[in-house]
């Protein structure tokens, strides 16, 4: 910008002299022709002097724009490291950032060895999204037919949670069957429970293979406690849509 003021001035300062000297015989030939140069050279001014007025005014309206950009920019998506990274690739881009990190030593306490996890999905874990000053968190798990099968005494995996044998139907209940035999469904959860962490409001989702592998998600709000990374986050890590197309992602699912 002080470059171009300083040529602007140059150039004012040339187009303000006269051409012709005023020593001299004042002859009328010299007259007329130095007053046609007078005011080419006045209007070379003029037009100058508009210039140097309006780059200033330019720069304003550049600033304003860059302004506007910055502002309407959504959150930067980022992930801290590991899985965290690989996650962050299947989320949308305004999500915010995420960090892989361990609930029950955040909540409990525990130590690294007593936090210890065998996960099997390639993106197993529990992640916190940092987005417009909240924390939320999504955790991501994935469990074998087999492993549900032990743990529930040798029951199949529940695959109608829309209609459950005994309690209220969860809110918001949706139920998908898929190709594959897979059944997808996502339900809201007001986490209106008794106990601590106090935990906000959260979508879950569960699908269920045919071979009665199960993926479990929690998209949350975040949790208020003493412990907590921060507040919770006026919605949910991702909608409902998004939660979807997550769960769906091959990538979440273990090979072979």
């Amino acid at each position: 910008m002080n470059d171009v003021r300083e040529l602007l001035g140059r150039a004012a300062e040339q187009a303000g002299q006269p051409v012709i000297s005023t020593e001299g015989v004042y002859a009328r030939a010299a007259r007329v022709r130095w007053r046609r140069r007078a005011t080419v050279a006045a209007a070379a001014f003029a037009v100058i002097t508009a210039g140097a007025v309006a780059v200033p005014g330019l720069a304003a309206q550049s600033k304003q724009r860059q302004e506007r950009s910055s502002v309407a920019a959504p959150p930067e998506r980022t992930g801290n490291s590991g899985r965290a990274k690989q996650l962050v690739e299947l989320l949308p881009g305004d999500v915010g950032a995420v960090e892989q990190v361990s609930l029950v030593m955040i909540i409990k306490g525990a130590t690294a060895a007593q936090a210890e996890e065998h996960p099997l999905g390639p993106l197993d874990g529990q992640y916190a999204v940092r987005r417009d000053g909240g924390v939320g968190y999504l955790t991501i798990d994935f469990r074998s037919g087999e492993q549900i099968r032990k743990k529930s005494g040798g029951a199949d995996p529940v695959d109608n949670i829309c209609k459950p044998a005994t309690g209220p139907r969860p809110a918001d209940c949706v139920r998908e069957v898929l190709p594959g035999g897979r059944v997808l469904t996502i339900w809201s959860d007001a986490m209106n429970y008794d106990g601590t962490p106090k935990w906000g409001v959260e979508l879950v989702g569960r699908l269920v293979r045919k071979d009665g592998g199960t993926l479990a998600v929690r998209d949350s709000t975040g949790f208020r406690a003493d412990s907590a990374l921060g507040p919770l986050l006026k919605n949910t890590p991702v909608t409902r849509a998004q939660l979807r197309t997550l769960m769906l992602s091959q990538e979440l699912q273990p090979k072979g």
